[in-house]
């Protein structure tokens, strides 16, 4: 496993590149990267090696003239390094005379860096048809498995990530991979057709492989739960979430209402409550690449200010959001390293990383038994957050009745709990002392800029509505 070749024969020009811009503006950097992806999967009938939608090669140039930030998209930086300059150069000054009416006082920090990143990994251990073979072999045992399975896939998706930082004071490179394998079985026991999937995530393959064939059972118990779940009566239960439903929670709640660009825009309601309560004083909430190891993780963001550790709440009262390097100039705050591009040809906005509620002291099985009726949600399905409004939907995949501090055999799908957000985090009254991190998940700003996440947390105990 090593940096990209193709980055390192760049280094020299950005370091020429950014000495000529620095002459024409304030701040100057370049970022470049260079991703490969790939994606092997195979159902009933087909079997498929194909690149993933993460592979890109690129460099975007940020510039800041003290009044505006502007960024520069381009496939190379080779060749003639002054003309180059100057052709940028020259664009931003013509687009500038559209931003005559900016007023800004903008000093983007670069404090002085030289280091580089690695997180080994065995990714290069195996070859294409060893893990073709892998995916083969694992769909042919869940199709086996039962006779009610229809069709069973097997996915193993890697994505392979080096970027090169330079400005004026910085140059910063980093490498690492994260995989995950999948498995998901279309089962029809019943007239009720159902989808279910699992799967087993990290940064070595040799524990992806070694995971994916305990997912089958898993599989198997959940296309059963499913088949026989029955609606939900609409109302307000006590409930308890599995940790990937906490993140989910997280995920929305706190998490595309606290992107600082928003504040900057006026479109959060988490602004007006900054060391206010917004939650259960047991409540502690937190997101950052360097926080965990997993999906959203990196060591350096997309603006090249180091990976952070950001407690969004503490102890209930809301401290801070997560920004990128502009909204935090903006906002004159200290950049958190949650700056973030889908790819080299979009702009960089705060996005969220790992996000997640920090474990408490109690035990699940307290949980279970202090309430009298209710639900313990599994699985997340898909969520949904108005952050101007906070308003809040999740949705799990499924959930277990619980009567007289018991779960019983009862089971609902599907699950929607809804509700106003302080609400909900305000009636958290008790967490478990375990803790799970889902890495698989890939998160949207809106309905575009997609980039990888991951969220979880502890059990809670909640209040709130369930339709």
């Amino acid at each position: 496993m090593c940096f990209s070749e193709f980055l390192n024969s760049r280094r020299s020009d950005a370091k020429a590149l950014v000495g000529e811009l620095r002459k024409n503006f304030q701040y100057a950097s370049i970022l470049g990267s260079d991703i490969q992806s790939k994606t092997i999967r195979v159902d009933r009938n087909t079997t498929n090696i194909s690149t993933g939608r993460d592979t890109e090669c690129g460099f975007v140039i940020k510039l800041s003239d003290g009044k505006l930030i502007y960024e520069y998209s381009l496939d190379d930086i080779s060749g003639n390094i002054p003309e180059l300059a100057q052709t940028i150069t020259d664009a931003f000054q013509m687009n500038a005379k559209l931003m005559d009416s900016a007023v800004g006082n903008l000093n983007l920090t670069d404090e002085p860096l030289v280091q580089s990143f690695r997180r080994p990994s065995d990714l290069h251990n195996y070859k294409d048809d060893e893990l073709l073979r892998v995916c083969i072999e694992n769909r042919d045992k869940l199709l086996n498995a039962s006779q009610y399975i229809l069709n069973a896939l097997a996915v193993i998706s890697s994505y392979e990530v080096s970027k090169l930082f330079i400005s004026e004071n910085r140059e910063l490179d980093q490498h690492f991979v994260w995989i995950n394998g999948n498995m998901i079985a279309i089962y029809k026991e019943t007239e009720k057709l159902v989808q279910v999937y699992d799967g087993v995530y990290g940064d070595q393959m040799t524990e992806i492989i070694s995971g994916m064939p305990a997912l089958i059972n898993k599989l198997l118990r959940k296309a059963t739960i499913l088949t026989r779940a029955k609606p939900v009566t609409p109302g307000v239960y006590d409930v308890i979430t599995d940790p990937s439903i906490t993140g989910l929670i997280a995920h929305e709640a706190f998490g595309h209402g606290v992107e600082m660009d928003q504040f900057v825009k006026d479109r959060a309601l988490a602004k007006e409550y900054v060391g206010k309560y917004v939650a259960s004083p047991i409540c502690n909430m937190r997101d950052g690449a360097a926080s965990v190891v997993s999906a959203g993780s990196y060591f350096f963001d997309d603006d090249g200010v180091l990976a952070g550790d950001t407690q969004i709440i503490k102890d209930g009262i809301l401290v801070t959001g997560i920004s990128d390097l502009s909204s935090a100039t903006q906002l004159c705050t200290a950049p958190t390293g949650n700056g973030r591009r889908e790819s080299s040809r979009r702009k960089s906005y705060a996005r969220m990383t790992n996000t997640f509620f920090e474990k408490g002291t109690d035990k699940l099985e307290d949980m279970i038994a202090s309430i009298d009726h209710g639900y313990m949600l599994f699985e997340t399905n898909n969520g949904m957050e108005d952050p101007k409004n906070w308003a809040i939907q999740c949705v799990a995949e499924y959930g277990i009745e619980i009567k007289d501090g018991k779960l019983t055999e009862n089971y609902i799908s599907p699950v929607v709990m809804s509700g106003y957000v302080p609400d909900l985090l305000k009636s958290i009254s008790m967490i478990s002392d375990d803790f799970v991190i889902t890495g698989s998940g890939m998160c949207g700003k809106g309905y575009k800029e997609w980039v990888r996440v991951s969220d979880g947390g502890p059990a809670l105990k909640v209040k709130v509505k369930l339709g």
